[in-house]
């Protein structure tokens, strides 16, 4: 039976998203110290939107509210992974 969700945390989609963003600030603690208002920060910040706008258009109360939030949801994860690769070639 399927159940709506009451919450932004009821969504797996959104889980899973927190779950990223506390596994990439373990990851960025590793960083020098250099880097913590350069590549860390945006790493971070990149990360931390992607549940963030999940949870903002959750509230959203028309579908082209929320599909605008999704949107915006999946440019910010481009943008983590591309830090990825950056930090990946950086080495």
């Amino acid at each position: 039976m399927f159940n709506p969700a009451r919450s932004f945390t009821d969504l797996v989609v959104w889980q899973k998203a927190h779950e990223f963003v506390l596994q990439l600030y373990r990851f960025t603690e590793r960083f020098p110290r250099a880097e913590i208002f350069a590549l860390t920060a945006q790493m971070r910040r990149a990360a931390v939107s992607i549940p963030a706008k999940i949870s903002e258009g959750f509230g959203k109360r028309t579908t082209r509210e929320k599909l605008r939030f999704f949107n915006i949801v999946e440019g910010s994860i481009e943008e983590s992974k591309y830090y990825l690769i950056l930090n990946r070639d950086l080495h």
